[in-house]
């Protein structure tokens, strides 16, 4: 594969309160997400430079996007969020590389700028133990 930008995600889904995937690539406006490692430093008074161990892995994930009370649509799957501890399926996919996890979304934040912008901004961490993978 050739470097690529970011342009034409066609998967970003994530499952409603009742398990459904629900795509909501159109309301969301830009993500971050991250699939760090923890580490353990295991240097010996010996060492003159660190040694250490990989831990556990863990995901990350906030979704930014605008407000969209249709059926089916953004705010139909976030709103249960500080209701229900109800892990749920997150799935990415560009250029053919998909990524999914189970997640736990922690708040629905909603904003209103001075301009008039409805906004949220879904954080999302892992919940089940299953290591991220590309596929």
């Amino acid at each position: 594969m050739a470097k690529e930008s970011g342009l034409g995600w066609t998967t970003c889904s994530v499952d409603d309160s009742s398990g459904t995937p629900q795509a909501i690539k159109n309301d969301v406006t830009n993500l971050q997400f991250a699939t760090p490692r923890a580490v353990q430093d295991v240097t010996g008074i010996d060492k003159s430079a660190m040694e250490r161990l990989l831990l556990l892995a863990d995901f990350s994930i906030t979704l930014n996007g605008v407000f969209n009370d249709a059926a089916s649509a953004s705010h139909d799957v976030f709103k249960t969020v500080t209701s229900t501890s109800v892990a749920r399926t997150v799935s990415l996919t560009v250029s053919g590389q998909s990524l999914a996890n189970e997640c736990l979304f922690t708040d629905y934040p909603l904003s209103r700028s001075d301009s008039g912008e409805l906004t949220w901004a879904v954080p999302g961490v892992l919940a089940d133990g299953t290591v991220p993978t590309w596929t």
